[in-house]
């Protein structure tokens, strides 16, 4: 059986690694991304969400997202702008994820409501935005929108890996974040190529 990381797309092959996927250490973690086992999900349950795109119906009411949140997606929005060469589009879409940096540095919310807003955005949030964006048939933002959501995934884990480890978990180690989609990524050295966005490690900065 095969099982598929949900942030980068790293395919787990039992056949071929000659180890169960549930045999696994729970320490075990993804080689591209470093996501930890919670984050992969079998193939055929990942190939069946992926065939429908569009979801069946939306009511209209979206969640509210939170100012990271979407301080992120317009963050992404507007990179997804540069990359159609609609500098206008993208410079209106970076100051208003600067206002929502601003407004996210304010809220100051601790661990545990970090973990809560990431559950809502991954379970809710993005879905629904999606779900906008399907309607209208915006592929930049549709695509935005899943660059999000896998940045989403990896904040939970590591915000997940920090209330279980506490301050030892970031002993020894540095913390990089990609200029261009935002993953997060914990290790001496940031990844050769961004697991999400797939930009070179020049595009990562360093957290102090």
């Amino acid at each position: 059986m095969r099982y598929i990381c949900q942030v980068c797309g790293y395919v787990y092959d039992e056949e071929a690694e000659g180890v169960l996927f549930s045999d696994l250490p729970q320490s075990w973690t993804c080689p591209m991304c470093k996501a930890p086992l919670s984050m992969f999900a079998p193939v055929e349950t990942e190939e069946k969400a992926t065939i429908q795109e569009e979801p069946v119906s939306f009511d209209g009411d979206m969640q509210k997202l939170s100012a990271g949140a979407l301080a992120a997606l317009f963050s992404n929005l507007a990179r997804g702008s540069e990359k159609q060469y609609m500098e206008k589009e993208a410079g209106l879409f970076r100051k208003i994820a600067d206002y929502f940096t601003l407004v996210s540095a304010n809220e100051n919310p601790d661990s545990s409501e970090l973990l809560s807003i990431s559950n809502g955005n991954i379970e809710k949030g993005y879905p629904d935005a999606k779900a906008v964006a399907a309607k209208h048939g915006d592929r930049g933002a549709l695509r935005a929108c899943t660059w999000g959501e896998k940045v989403e995934r990896i904040v939970k884990a590591v915000v997940e890996k920090y209330l279980s480890e506490g301050e030892d978990f970031l002993a020894d180690t540095e913390v990089w974040v990609c200029s261009i989609c935002g993953f997060v990524y914990v290790g001496n050295e940031p990844p050769a190529i961004c697991p999400v966005c797939k930009v070179p490690d020049w595009k990562f900065e360093r957290i102090v």
